[in-house]
C-alpha cells in the first residue's frame, strides 16, 4: 500500500497502483478479451490470478500478450502500443494494425481498461489532451477502444497531483467519448456510473464518504453494501 495520510482526523490509506490492478483484475471475467490503456491499466496484466484465462489485445497488432518480460529478457521488437516490452502467450499472433483497429471498431473486445484525466458523472471520458504544455495531446487509440469495447473500465487517481478532482460533473478537457464509462478505480474508490450518476460501491481503508465526496467534483452516491478494499 502507498504511504497512510491524515485526512479529517482520519487515517487514510490510499491503495497503490499495484493495489487498484487486482482490484480491475477481480472484475474480468474468464475467457475475456480485453485491450488494456497506456499507463496504470497495463499494470492488470501482471496481477490476473492463474484461476483465469484473459486474452490481451494491443491496437499496434497483438492478441495473446502476456506479462512484462522478466529484466534483461526484453525484445525490442515485441512491444505494446505504449512502446513497453511484452511477452506473448502460446497461440499469440501479430498483424497489421489496420486489422487491430478494426477489432475495436467492430465491439470485438469485451473489455477496455483505460486512464482518465477525467470522468463525468454521466460516464464522459476525457483522457487524450489538457490544458499542460507537458503534456501533450495524444489520443491513439483511446476514442475507437472507449466506444468499440463492450464494457469500459477506467483507472487513474482521484484526483491530480495539485489536489484538483478528477471525477467531475462535467469534463472541462476535450472528451474522449461521451457516456461510456461504466466503473471507476481510483486509489480511494470503487465508483460505477449509473442513471443518476456515480454511485460508490467501495472505499479504501479510512476513507469516510464525507471525506470521498471533499475531494470529488460531483455529487456522490453510495451503495447500501458499501465496502471496504482489500487488495488481494
Amino acid at each position: 500500500m502507498t504511504d497512510e495520510r491524515r485526512r479529517g482526523g482520519l487515517v487514510v490509506r490510499p491503495l497503490s497502483p499495484t493495489d487498484v490492478a487486482r482490484r480491475v483484475a477481480r472484475d474480468i471475467p474468464d475467457g475475456s478479451y480485453v485491450n488494456l490503456g497506456i499507463g496504470l491499466p497495463t499494470l492488470v496484466a501482471d496481477v490476473v490470478g492463474p484461476d483465469k484465462e484473459i486474452v490481451y489485445h494491443s491496437e499496434n497488432g497483438i492478441l495473446g500478450m502476456g506479462p512484462a518480460p522478466a529484466a534483461g529478457e526484453e525484445d525490442s521488437e515485441l512491444i505494446n502500443a505504449g512502446k513497453q516490452p511484452v511477452t506473448l502467450l502460446p497461440g499469440g499472433s501479430f498483424f497489421h494494425h489496420t486489422d487491430a483497429f478494426v477489432m475495436m471498431r467492430g465491439g470485438h473486445l469485451d473489455v477496455s481498461v483505460l486512464g482518465a484525466f477525467q470522468v463525468s458523472e454521466t460516464g464522459d471520458l476525457a483522457n487524450w489532451a489538457t490544458d499542460e504544455a507537458a503534456l501533450p495531446p495524444a489520443v491513439g487509440g483511446a476514442m475507437d477502444l472507449a466506444v468499440g469495447a463492450r464494457r469500459v473500465l477506467v483507472v487513474t487517481t482521484h484526483t491530480t497531483r495539485d489536489g484538483r478532482p478528477k471525477l467531475l460533473s462535467r469534463c472541462t478537457y476535450p472528451l474522449t467519448a461521451a457516456a461510456v464509462v461504466d466503473r471507476v478505480y481510483t486509489d480511494l474508490a470503487v465508483l460505477d456510473v449509473g442513471p443518476e450518476g456515480f454511485v460508490v460501491r467501495e472505499v479504501a481503508p479510512g476513507v469516510t464518504p464525507d471525506g470521498l465526496q471533499a475531494v470529488t467534483g460531483a455529487p456522490l452516491r453510495f451503495a447500501p453494501d458499501l465496502a471496504v478494499v482489500h487488495p488481494d
